[in-house]
């Protein structure tokens, strides 16, 4: 008798491809690694700051050696670090680090959460951290990932004890961790209504460099520590988990973390915060039993299972599928409904690989917009001699059902094309914690059933119900679109809902240094055909705009068109937004479109507020022609053509004895000394253009891996990791009459009002005294620093080295910012016989 058995709800959702890679296809061994997990209820929870802080050797050990349920929390998205593979900072670097987790995660065997906690900088301390990240509403999160994940063991990245010793949202992910271990277990504390859960153990994932040095860490104590042997090796992947955990860790691109696979022995060790030691050192699980023992009624999947794993055949995994579909009923039967929400996405995902399944839906556009028809391939293969039996599709979320009723053959593909209708008011696709804006610290989630969700679940699926041997089970897959590529052949993407029109304009800071008007140009552009409408162009008080409104329209999908506005700024120094906002069919448009596209991560479209800052600056500046040598990517470039720079980029092949002569000033840009390996041969020219006049300013590096060495500087500097990180920190001027505060502009306290997530980074802290400290910042109770920027007269010319984040001011339209940097550039073209210390 055909029975149908209920397919738990949260199973559909945990069985989701959100990132809409290409769909995984294992092969015979990774089929017995997921049977092994899946004959395993035990979960381990990784707890860290950051996309990068985590572990991957610790999860990948306990994902495929242990065959855990492992995930990572991370507390941010990352948003506040550096990108060594483009121009995107903050919200758009946090969405790119996201989705480098789940590639890691992908690779490693892990799941992924996060909070909504956002990456505001680098922080000195946990204090200055949890206020500006609420530390209340963080820990409710982290409370309420655990009761959902309900691991057995915590692992921390970090000391919890280590306040003012590290960055401070380190610390603080400790803090928040060891609160939550607690808070998750009470009853009577309240995180999204969920029920409390007691997990066994919390962890500190130690290391000698925690100890200053390997010597050091020998002499601790370890009777409160467990310790395993990471680089065990996989026969049936091939692959030793540390070149898993490599191959893992290098989908941190953004970062700069390619890491090489090593072979052989690599202890990690864990020390007890909180719990119970384990008396068996080897059974880090001790108290728990991770056996289908663990369930109400798990005895008999237990035989089953382990029947299924005794006897599985690498040759033909076919033969495993009549006892996985006796689980399968089992399990389905629960009454245990975490382990059930868990384990049945697992043994269908099984069944799928073992019959050789595959399911595909591709839609025929990239995109859609609500109320639009679209039509998608469905496509279903059955690759074994077991019957199977496709009865229907189910079209997501409006619930459209075709029935089929088709014998799958062995190796026949069956393809359909159906038509899918985007509803009204479909869900636009978008990173969720972008939607509304937030505060420094922290993200807006509206929605709470998103929070600790990497990405927001996809609205559009295709439901197949499948039957095996008279028992039907579902599957979803979502909708994506494919493409053939020349070089890189078939690319897969999301299937994107988007708004009907978006408006951007090119320039996100634009600088008035005069009462000049400019003409602004605005892009919109269409997702649906015949788009029509109007636009105006939102300015500050005190502003003007001409005309008030235009018209357009725009004849096919995909196109777009330029409107172009004159605005004319305040007479005095000022800033604001000027702000497109678009009209039609009774709907307003005000959001602009980021397309994301790096190969090691899929396509992401962001949304965000369509805006510009506008900046009426009174500006003065001397010399016109600059050079910039690019380093790991800003766009300081862009900025200074703002204020009518002509500018340059020079690569380190064209830097030649006399190349730079024709430059006014040239530019390193962040991290050149550390990301461009050429300059090692070529600082020679580039030091002895400023010997013979030129004005050189090197932005900042760090001290480790610089391509130079004792040469970075014509004279003896020694780069560190001072930094300040607070952007209000007091300045104070060491020296009021230098050149660089006076001319061609005046440079006051007020200039460094604005300022954003920081003052600077990786100040020198050791120079010789050809150099001129020219400003000192000092916050909370560190001494003042003084490296934030030096001068020095070299020959004829000028060397100034700044650690100063003008790579985060310039963009974001900080006025004294762009006023310091001109002045700097215009160093000796004053006219002076400025003598600078020597």
């Amino acid at each position: 008798m055909k029975r149908r058995l209920t397919l738990f709800v949260i199973g559909i959702l945990t069985s989701l491809n959100v990132i809409s890679q290409a769909p995984r296809k294992p092969g015979s061994s990774e089929i017995y690694e997921d049977i092994k997990k899946l004959n395993f209820l035990g979960s381990v929870l990784y707890l860290a700051a950051h996309p990068d802080d985590e572990n991957t050797r610790l999860i990948s050990y306990f994902a495929n050696n242990v065959h855990a349920r492992t995930a990572y929390l991370s507390i941010t998205r990352g948003d506040g670090g550096q990108n060594l593979i483009g121009p995107e900072i903050r919200e758009l670097l946090g969405v790119i680090r996201t989705n480098e987790l789940l590639r890691a995660r992908e690779t490693d065997g892990g799941e992924q959460f996060f909070t909504r906690a956002n990456d505001f900088g680098y922080s000195k301390h946990p204090d200055e951290t949890l206020k500006l990240w609420n530390k209340d509403e963080v820990l409710k999160d982290v409370v309420k990932v655990i009761r959902e994940f309900q691991p057995d063991l915590i692992i921390n990245r970090f000391d919890a004890n280590s306040a003012g010793r590290t960055h401070g949202h380190h610390t603080s992910s400790a803090i928040l961790s060891l609160e939550a271990f607690d808070l998750a277990a009470d009853p009577n504390y309240e995180s999204y209504g969920l029920k409390a859960w007691e997990t066994q153990r919390v962890f500190f994932n130690t290391h000698w460099w925690f100890y200053g040095s390997r010597e050091k860490f020998e002499e601790v104590d370890k009777s409160e520590m467990i310790s395993f042997d990471t680089g065990v090796y996989y026969p049936t992947l091939g692959l030793s988990n540390s070149e898993i955990s490599s191959l893992s860790r290098s989908m941190h691109k953004s970062q700069g973390f390619g890491s090489t696979g090593t072979r052989g022995t690599e202890m990690e060790y864990i020390e007890l915060l909180k719990g119970k030691m384990p008396t068996d050192r080897q059974n880090v699980f001790e108290g728990v039993d991770t056996s289908w023992s663990r369930v109400k009624g798990g005895e008999e999947i237990k035989v089953i299972l382990q029947k299924v794993q005794d006897d599985y055949d690498f040759s033909d995994p076919s033969k495993s599928i009549p006892d996985l579909m006796k689980a399968y009923a089992l399990i389905d039967s629960l009454e245990d409904s975490h382990w059930k929400a868990q384990k049945l996405p697992e043994i269908k995902d099984i069944i799928a690989a073992c019959s050789g399944l595959y399911l595909e839906v591709v839609a025929s556009q990239a995109y859609a917009t609500e109320n639009q028809k679209i039509k998608v391939e469905i496509e279903a293969v059955n690759r074994s001699s077991q019957p199977i039996q496709l009865n229907s599709v189910k079209l997501l979320p409006e619930d459209n059902k075709v029935d089929l009723k088709i014998d799958l053959k062995d190796n026949v593909p069956f393809s359909r094309e159906v038509e899918m209708i985007i509803e009204e008011n479909a869900m636009i696709t978008s990173p969720y914690w972008l939607e509304n804006r937030g505060s420094l610290g922290m993200y807006e989630v509206k929605d709470s059933g998103n929070i600790g969700r990497p990405l927001p679940l996809r609205s559009h699926q295709v439901l197949f119900q499948m039957e095996f041997e008279g028992i039907s089970i579902d599957y979803t897959r979502p909708v994506i679109y494919k493409y053939n590529d020349p070089v890189k052949g078939e690319v897969y993407q999301p299937f994107e809902i988007l708004p009907e029109l978006v408006s951007s304009i090119a320039s996100k800071v634009i600088i008035f240094s005069d009462e000049a008007p400019k003409e602004i140009p605005v892009q919109v552009k269409a997702f649906r055909d015949g788009a029509e409408g109007s636009i105006k162009l939102v300015v500050p008080k005190g502003w003007e705009v001409s005309p008030k409104m235009k018209d357009f329209k725009i004849e096919n999908k995909g196109e777009d068109l330029t409107l172009n506005f004159i605005v004319k700024p305040s007479p005095d120094q000022s800033q604001g937004f000027i702000k497109p906002v678009i009209s039609s069919n009774m709907n307003t448009f005000t959001k602009s479109l980021v397309e994301i596209n790096y190969d090691h991560i899929p396509k992401q479209s962001v949304l965000l507020p369509s805006e510009s800052k506008v900046v009426r600056l009174n500006i003065l500046k001397k010399g016109q022609e600059i050079g910039y040598v690019k380093g790991a990517g800003d766009e300081v470039p862009k900025s200074l053509k703002q204020i009518g720079y002509s500018i340059t980029e020079v690569s380190p092949e064209q830097i030649s004895e006399r190349s730079l002569d024709k430059f006014d000033a040239v530019i390193m840009g962040i991290r050149a000394y550390n990301t461009v390996p050429e300059l090692e041969s070529k600082q020679k020219y580039i030091l002895d253009y400023v010997n013979k006049g030129g004005n050189l300013i090197v932005q900042y590096n760090t001290s480790h891996n610089l391509v130079v060495n004792e040469n970075l500087a014509p004279y003896p500097l020694k780069l560190s990791r001072d930094r300040i990180t607070d952007e209000t920190a007091k300045v104070t001027f060491l020296n009021k009459d230098h050149e660089v505060l006076n001319f061609p502009n005046t440079i006051k306290t007020e200039d460094f009002d604005g300022w954003v997530q920081e003052r600077g980074l990786y100040f020198p802290d050791q120079w010789s005294e050809e150099f001129t400290p020219v400003l000192s910042f000092k916050e909370n109770g560190d001494p003042e620093m003084n490296g934030s920027l030096l001068v020095a007269k070299y020959g004829e010319g000028h060397y100034i080295y700044t650690g100063l984040s003008f790579f985060r001011e310039l963009p974001a339209g900080v006025p004294g910012a762009y006023k310091l940097f001109a002045n700097m550039i215009s160093i000796g073209k004053n006219d002076l016989e400025q003598e600078i210390k020597e």
